[in-house]
């Protein structure tokens, strides 16, 4: 099985795809986790929005790279999770997957999230705008059809609820 996990930046993406790779190894599965973020060009072939390095952009990622191994590692593993800002950018890539997950989260929650986070140092305010307003454009998908499970990154994950959609 081939998942794909999207959604807005801090939305918990990493965490629901770690949580989904422990449950699949603890029942016996070879499952294996792709971060999108693990996929970009270095960073000085990658576009600049306002002198500042645009990560909220799809040419940020090396969508063909991470589709090869992808395409490669799903026949080595049971289960495969593709996670990222951009999971759903891709048709080949989206194609590939058999069961969608996208995580909403509000604006505030970003925001508030956001702030918090000092990995990249400081962000400033209009960057901040700038990732919702990326997520907004292209980080969703453009229709949301009934093969997507739609789960809320405002609290802890509904497990069960996850759990079910993928093993029927």
């Amino acid at each position: 099985m081939v998942i794909g996990i999207g959604g807005p930046s801090r939305s918990g993406k990493s965490t629901l795809a770690n949580l989904l790779v422990t449950y699949f190894r603890k029942n016996g599965k070879k499952a294996i986790i792709f971060h999108q973020d693990d996929f970009v060009f270095p960073e000085t072939q990658i576009p600049k929005v306002r002198d500042k390095t645009d990560w909220e952009s799809p040419a940020s990622i090396d969508h063909e790279l991470l589709l090869e191994v992808v395409t490669d590692f799903k026949h080595r593993f049971d289960v495969v999770i593709v996670e990222g800002f951009f999971a759903f950018f891709d048709p080949k890539l989206n194609s590939l997957y058999e069961k969608r997950l996208f995580i909403k989260i509000s604006k505030r929650t970003f925001i508030i999230r956001k702030a918090m986070d000092s990995r990249w140092g400081y962000i400033p305010t209009w960057y901040i705008d700038h990732i919702w307003k990326s997520y907004l454009k292209l980080g969703k998908p453009s229709i949301i059809k009934s093969d997507y499970l739609i789960a809320s990154g405002e609290d802890e994950f509904d497990m069960k609820k996850i759990l079910g959609y993928l093993e029927k």
